[in-house]
């Protein structure tokens, strides 16, 4: 009971359920996934149940705040972040797996408004008027934050947007309040806006790698995971081809 408590009081949870022959040694895998990665996880935990019959449990959220709770003794077994200090901090702490540690991804930040014309291809919308809210994830548990916040200091507009700003518990709720109405723009992860096959509307500005930090996010095994064999085989899944052109088709570096 105190396991499943810890995932509802996450920001959702996706139930991949134990699919194909094999079930006979199915086992369960409790999943922390960046909110970014939320969309495209659900799918490689369809393929990964269907070809091993385990059954992988989804909690999406911000990766500041699964570090938190994984520090509190979450019993979360595998960690996909949005960054790659987080699960290095985690090794160091004792609470991950040394050596299980690799970037799963390379996250692109958008600016994104549902307006069609707001957005340039060159983010001058920055500069100027034309909106009163701007969405961002907060930088203190969000890496997307942070990045958005590095654009807005490369580009000079920190001061003059700060009171523009409307801050997000996660880069989910600053995509959610851009297409809700509620901010006319906001900086967001590209694989929110470039689903394979549904393209959001609006208009968006790719933001150059150049004008912040990378996003590497990196995936690691998690103490509670170390004797799962469903943690780790999740973890060799995630380094598949497949897998990896999946990733690739939301719009992120490999």
């Amino acid at each position: 009971m105190r396991c499943w408590k810890w995932l509802s009081a996450t920001a959702s949870m996706v139930v991949a359920a134990a699919a194909g022959s094999g079930s006979a040694q199915a086992a369960e895998v409790k999943v922390a996934v960046a909110a970014n990665f939320a969309g495209p996880m659900a799918r490689i935990a369809e393929s990964f149940s269907a070809a091993t019959g385990h059954t992988v449990l989804l909690s999406s959220g911000a990766t500041g705040k699964f570090y938190a709770q994984i520090r509190s003794g979450a019993p979360f077994e595998v960690l996909l972040a949005a960054d790659d200090e987080t699960p290095k901090r985690l090794v160091s702490e004792g609470h991950a797996v040394a050596g299980t540690g690799f970037t799963y991804a390379t996250g692109r930040l958008v600016l994104w408004s549902t307006r069609a014309g707001l957005v340039d291809d060159q983010g001058a919308v920055l500069q100027g008027g034309g909106f009163a809210h701007l969405a961002v994830a907060n930088p203190k548990t969000a890496p997307y934050g942070a990045a958005a916040m590095q654009v807005l200091q490369a580009r000079g507009r920190v001061e003059a947007l700060t009171p523009r700003l409307v801050m997000a518990e996660s880069i989910a709720q600053a995509y959610q309040f851009v297409a809700t109405g509620n901010a006319e723009l906001g900086f967001v992860a590209l694989s929110q806006v470039a689903v394979p096959g549904k393209p959001a509307p609006g208009s968006r500005w790719l933001v150059p790698q150049a004008l912040h930090e990378p996003i590497l996010q990196d995936a690691v095994l998690l103490q509670p995971g170390a004797d799962n064999p469903a943690a780790k085989a999740l973890l060799e899944h995630l380094k598949s081809v497949p897998v990896k052109e999946l990733i690739r088709s939301y719009g992120y570096g490999s």
